[in-house]
């Protein structure tokens, strides 16, 4: 992101528009259940000609392009873009993910624009990796669509589809302290700086001070 806000949507793009929003590093997760009895919208269409829609396999060799097209952007904050993804792990973790939303633990999105069919410039995700009655986004943007406020945009929408959900009542985002691009968005869509946490550093731009922002609906 050059809004990076560090999010590690299943390793590989799959949570910079220099905004990447991620996991809790150094948190164990929990064991994947059912995060709610319903599902999000699997599209979702947003001002400025961009859509959300549900990663799919069609759109595995877009994907696997845009992020190896931005490594060198995403790689100070996320740990899986240390190395360049092959086509393959890329499909097979769009196959994973496929089974994830289906099993309701994980919806994963990519973004794109209107008027490129096909098109994939970032992803993001809404994880249930952070115990009962709630999710994480995670996102990144890719740097060449930077400062459109792309991030902030499909974030508020997720946001909301979130919250829509049956059993859930609370929506957070984690960004490493050093990540100004990522700490705006949810600044912006009115979250509230729960906490600063001690986090693994898992990446080379973490600081190891993680910011964790909340809303609840």
């Amino acid at each position: 992101m050059t809004h990076v806000t560090p999010s590690p949507c299943e390793g590989v793009p799959g949570p910079a528009h220099g905004a990447v929003a991620g996991p809790p590093a150094g948190r164990r997760r929990p064991a994947p259940v059912e995060i709610s009895a319903g599902r999000p919208p699997e599209l979702l269409r947003l001002a400025g000609g961009i859509s959300l829609h549900r990663r799919s396999a069609a759109y595995a060799s877009a994907l696997n392009a845009a992020v190896r097209r931005d490594l060198e952007h995403l790689r100070p904050w996320l740990e899986w873009a240390a190395e360049a993804p092959t086509l393959a792990q890329t499909a097979e973790l769009t196959e994973a993910g496929a089974a994830a939303w289906d099993a309701g633990t994980d919806f994963i999105y990519l973004v794109g624009l209107d008027a490129e069919p096909g098109s994939v410039i970032g992803s993001f995700g809404l994880h249930g990796r952070i115990g009962p009655g709630a999710l994480e986004i995670g996102y990144w943007v890719g740097s060449e669509h930077g400062g459109r406020g792309i991030a902030t945009t499909a974030a508020g929408a997720l946001t909301g589809a979130a919250l829509a959900l049956p059993g859930i009542g609370r929506v957070e985002i984690h960004c490493d302290q050093a990540n100004a691009a990522s700490a705006a968005v949810p600044r912006k869509l009115g979250y509230r700086l729960d906490r600063i946490a001690d986090a693994a550093v898992r990446a080379p731009g973490e600081t190891g001070r993680q910011l964790v922002w909340v809303k609840e609906g």
